[in-house]
């Protein structure tokens, strides 16, 4: 007696059968949707998404000002500097802890903002490149980089002052050799580091308060 293969097929066989032509029509059809449409759709859901986190209080204080913020949970300090507080001066280059142009400072220890979550912070002292001058009066590390021409694009230059000053107030400008190696988490695409090393011996022999 020959089978049958409409009804001697298991149910489950039919099933999957079903489903993989839905998914298949489903992926022909997405691939003739255009971009725009698709990234329209993909930002209307981030919207979404974040509308549904609930904001949480935080206290900071920024350069010697304090701030009472409601934020999400998942905002980087780097981002909450930027876009909240509008200190640009805090670069985000990789955004992943590797190129060190967002280096701040908490408490007087450096720390890298894009990899830092904002309400880690509660209550603590941020310092950015913003608040490192007096007024108009630079700081010693600004006035050394500018003298030894320790930036050329200047686009990781914020950072790198930030740990130039954080390297000497750790003791950690003993030497050349030593500097590279405490300031080798900040990359300057440029090559300027000769001159980097040249400004914060500058500033850490003439023993200038940092």
């Amino acid at each position: 007696m020959a089978m049958n293969p409409e009804h001697d097929a298991p149910a489950g066989h039919d099933e999957a059968r079903r489903t993989f032509l839905k998914q298949s029509s489903l992926l022909t059809a997405l691939a003739f949707v255009p971009a725009p449409v698709v990234d329209a759709a993909a930002a209307n859901l981030d919207e979404k998404v974040a509308g549904a986190i609930e904001k949480v209080p935080l206290k900071l204080e920024v350069n010697g000002k304090k701030y009472k913020l409601a934020v999400e949970p998942r905002t980087t300090l780097l981002d909450l500097l930027r876009e909240e507080l509008n200190l640009t001066g805090t670069k985000k280059g990789c955004d992943y802890g590797q190129c060190g142009a967002c280096t701040v400072h908490v408490d007087g220890q450096r720390v890298n903002s894009c990899l830092s979550f904002a309400v880690m912070h509660d209550g603590r002292k941020v310092t950015t490149i913003e608040g490192l001058a007096d007024g108009d009066k630079l700081h010693p590390m600004q006035e050394a980089f500018v003298k030894h021409d320790g930036f050329q694009c200047g686009y990781c230059t914020p950072g790198q002052i930030m740990s130039a000053v954080a390297c000497v107030r750790e003791g950690h400008a003993g030497s050349d050799a030593e500097i590279r190696e405490y300031m080798s988490g900040n990359i300057c695409r440029c090559g300027a580091y000769s001159n980097i090393v040249a400004a914060i011996q500058e500033v850490k022999n003439g023993g200038q308060k940092v």
